[in-house]
C-alpha cells in the first residue's frame, strides 16, 4: 500500500456537486492499494499515518502526530498512485489491486482508522471526486507498507 500524506489546514471532498466529507486541521491521505496487499498492510499504514510526527510543537519542530493534535484525517482512495511511471509516456496500472479487492481493503483501512481516531472522513471509492485542500507548509510525504504474510 502507498499513501501520500499532506498536512492541511482544511480539506473537503465533493461528488456530484455535493460535499461528502470535510476536515479542518489534519492530514489528507491519498491511499492506493497494490496487488498482494492485505489487512496487515492497511493496519500498518493507518498506524503510521496517525503517528507520523509532522505537526509543529511549541519549539516549531515537527514533533507532534495527528493523534497528538486531535486533528482530522481525510482518506482518499486513489488507484493512480500505484501507477508504474518508469518508462514511456503512459502510466501502467498493473501494480494496482483489482477494483473489487482494492475497495474491500480501502473500506477496511477506513474502518480501522475510525476505530483508532475520532475524526476520520473519506472520499468515495470508484467515483469522480473533487478534492480541495490547503496544504499547510507545504508539508507532503510518501509512505508505504511492506507486504506481510498473515
Amino acid at each position: 500500500m502507498l499513501t501520500v500524506i499532506q498536512r492541511v489546514s482544511h480539506a473537503n471532498v465533493v461528488v456530484d456537486q455535493q460535499q461528502i466529507a470535510q476536515i479542518q486541521q489534519g492530514i489528507v491521505a491519498l491511499f492506493a492499494v497494490e496487488k498482494h496487499d492485505m489487512e496487515a498492510n492497511a493496519e500498518q499504514l493507518i498506524e503510521r499515518i496517525l503517528n507520523y510526527r509532522i505537526f509543529a510543537d511549541a519549539d516549531d519542530k515537527m514533533n507532534l502526530s495527528l493523534r497528538d493534535i486531535g486533528g482530522g484525517l481525510l482518506l482518499i482512495p486513489q488507484f493512480t498512485l500505484a501507477a508504474n511511471t518508469n518508462k514511456g509516456n503512459r502510466p501502467s496500472f498493473s501494480a494496482a489491486a483489482p477494483p473489487a479487492s482494492a475497495k474491500v481493503l480501502f473500506e477496511f483501512a477506513l474502518q480501522y482508522a475510525q476505530q483508532l481516531h475520532p475524526q476520520v472522513a473519506s472520499g468515495q471509492f470508484g467515483t469522480d471526486m473533487q478534492v480541495s485542500l490547503c496544504n499547510n507548509g507545504p508539508v507532503t510525504f510518501t509512505l508505504s507498507s511492506k507486504n506481510k504474510r498473515q
